[in-house]
Parts: structure tokens; C-alpha cells; sequence
């Protein structure tokens, strides 16, 4: 799989870090090949600049907060939150091009996200709706993880949950996923998997959620937002107690918010969040939940790492796919249109067909 071309639009907002990771100390992180440093202003609200001095490009990242500017490490030049450079050293007259790129960022869903590509085109209405986070009719937690690996392969994971009968047979996998019906669908930027598993036993850990004898209806809506947010819609309920028919009262459900955002070709910061609508109060269960979630995403990150690895040994080898990776094959789309959208002379880097 070749990474000459481009494998990630860079006009599109991408989760660079959660709320409480971005504070008074200067926090680096590698969006989309962008090295970036994020910090807060007095008033709270978040800044983002590239991370290189103007001078002799030492990573701002290294060196300290002064207010709202940041001090570089090495000569000490000072640049404001909007990248301009407003100190040199043994110096009274500042040099008109001295600044720093300034990337537009906004704090949302618990999230700072930030906009890789043109300004001009960052709309913070294009930020997906994760309104869940902000309900108080749900209660979770989620952490992020660095996975050494192509994004793009944690979405393939993601749109395609049948590997949870082989990868996560302890906790949320059974054989009745597997050979379960699904539909796919989808739009514009979207894609979406439906898949119901009727009448069956529940894993494990869907088990321990409902604490109902007998067995459930298990539902699962995939929906994946280009280019990188993947929203589960998953729960189960007693068997024949309608929930196909909409009625989820007697089971439980939860959103899991999965967004890969890609920092280079082949690594990405995975940020995940596991968020119920049941025993919201219950800070014990939100700790056996993550808990529990640590333990699957750890099964995942080893699978994908090590695809990876394989796809490193086998270049210009392609994937072969079956019925399962309709979801994937429809996600990739969607984010190769991106890519094509802003780079119309060139072919996205693709391994899908």
C-alpha cells in the first residue's frame, strides 16, 4: 500500500486532544504530518501553532508560556496565540515576516479539535455532533491510545464488528454475530452498517450490563462521518420485548465514539469513549466499563499494529475483501473523495477494490 499519495484530506476537523489534556503546559502533538504545539490562553480558550521556531526552528514545544505567548527554548523570540512574533532578542525592530502558522482550533463535545488544511474553509458547523457528551441523560468516559498504524485501518476494524467473534471472544463476540444479516448504506460523507442479532445468548460483557436472565436482541449501527469519526449505536435487550421495533426500554445501550485521528501515514491517536444511558450516577460502573473497554481496544490495537506491520512487508500488495467489508470499502470512498476534492491532479493512496 503506497504512501506516495495523499491518504488523509487535510481540510476537515480532526480531534488533536480531550479538553483536559490541553492546558498551561505546552502539549506537542503530529496532526495529518503537522507538527503542532497546543496550550490555553488566560481565558481558557485553546490555541494552536505550529511547532517550530521562526528563528532556527527548535520546537516551540520546548519552551514555556509567558502569558499567552510562548517563549522559544533556544533565543527566547516570543510569538502570540496568533503565531506573530512579538520579542527578539538585542533587537527593537521586529522582522515583518517573523510568525509561525496558527491553526484553527475549537473546543467542543469534550474535545479540541483542530483544522489541518486551508483556514479559510474551517467551519466549525462541519465539527460532527456528539451531543451526548453534553446530555446529562448519558454518563462515560474514554481515553485516547497511540496505535502504530495507518487510520484508515482502525476504521476498516470498526465498520466491520464481525472480528469481534474471533478477536474479542471473552467479552462481546459470539458465533451469532458472525453470521448475523447486515445492510449497508450511505451518503454523501457517510457510511453505515445495521446489523441485528435476534433470539441469541449475549457475550459476556452485554450480560453483565442488562443482568436479565434469557436471551437478548443485540443491535448495532455503525456510523462512520469522513474522515474519521466512527459513532457505535450498540445495546441489547430481552429477546422479544421490542426493541427491533424501536421500543429499547427493558434493554440498555450505549454510544461509543471511536475517532482515529491520523498523525502520520502509518500512526494515529486513537480517541475512544465508551457513554450509557443507564445507572448514569454509578461512577463505579463507568471505572468497571473503561475497565473492561481497555482490555478490547488493547485486542484491536495488536491486530491492527500487526496488519501494519504485514502491510510494511508486502508492498503494493492488495487487500482482498469479502460481503463484511462493505463498510469499509464505502468509508474509504467517502474519505477518498476528500482527498480528491482538494487534490483534483492527484490519486489517493487506496488498496480497497
Amino acid at each position: 500500500m503506497s504512501t506516495s499519495n495523499p491518504t488523509f484530506p487535510l481540510n476537515a476537523w480532526y480531534v488533536a486532544a480531550w479538553d483536559a489534556e490541553v492546558g498551561r503546559t505546552l502539549l506537542a502533538r503530529t496532526i495529518c504530518n503537522k507538527e503542532m504545539v497546543f496550550y490555553r490562553r488566560l481565558n481558557g480558550t485553546p490555541v494552536a501553532l505550529a511547532d517550530a521556531c521562526w528563528h532556527r526552528l527548535l520546537p516551540l514545544s520546548v519552551g514555556r508560556l509567558e502569558g499567552d505567548e510562548v517563549v522559544c527554548g533556544y533565543h527566547g523570540l516570543k510569538f502570540n496565540d496568533a503565531g506573530r512574533c512579538t520579542h527578539m532578542p538585542s533587537q527593537e525592530t521586529l522582522n515583518p515576516s517573523a510568525c509561525v502558522h496558527s491553526f484553527p482550533v475549537v473546543e467542543r463535545h469534550r474535545f479540541v479539535w483542530v483544522w489541518p488544511g486551508d483556514p479559510s474553509k474551517a467551519d466549525p458547523a462541519l465539527i460532527p455532533d456528539l451531543g451526548w457528551f453534553d446530555d446529562p441523560a448519558w454518563a462515560g468516559d474514554g481515553r485516547m491510545t497511540e496505535v502504530a498504524a495507518d487510520y484508515r485501518l482502525v476504521i476498516d476494524n470498526l465498520m466491520d464488528l464481525t472480528h469481534e467473534t474471533y478477536v474479542h471472544a471473552s467479552s462481546i463476540g459470539n458465533e451469532a454475530l458472525a453470521e448475523a444479516p447486515f445492510e449497508p448504506s450511505h451518503g454523501e460523507r457517510t457510511a453505515t452498517i445495521t446489523r441485528w442479532v435476534l433470539n441469541e445468548e449475549a457475550p459476556a460483557f452485554w450480560a453483565a450490563q442488562l443482568n436479565k436472565p434469557g436471551p437478548v436482541d443485540r443491535w448495532q449501527y455503525i456510523h462512520f462521518l469522513a474522515p474519521a469519526t466512527i459513532v457505535l449505536d450498540v445495546g441489547v435487550a430481552p429477546a422479544g420485548t421490542g426493541a427491533p421495533e424501536g421500543d429499547r426500554s427493558e434493554g440498555v445501550s450505549m454510544w461509543v465514539v471511536h475517532i482515529p485521528t491520523p498523525s502520520t501515514e502509518k500512526s494515529c491517536y486513537y480517541f475512544w469513549c465508551h457513554l450509557r444511558n443507564y445507572r448514569v450516577g454509578e461512577q463505579g460502573l463507568t471505572r468497571r466499563i473503561m475497565e473492561a473497554a481497555v482490555g478490547i481496544l488493547r485486542e484491536d490495537e495488536d491486530v491492527i499494529e500487526a496488519q501494519q506491520r504485514a502491510i510494511d512487508k508486502n508492498p503494493g500488495r492488495d487487500f482482498n475483501n469479502l460481503n463484511i467489508d462493505a463498510g469499509s470499502l464505502w468509508a474509504r470512498r467517502r474519505i477518498n473523495d476528500m482527498i480528491v476534492k482538494e487534490n483534483p491532479q492527484q490519486i489517493p493512496a487506496v488498496s480497497v477494490e
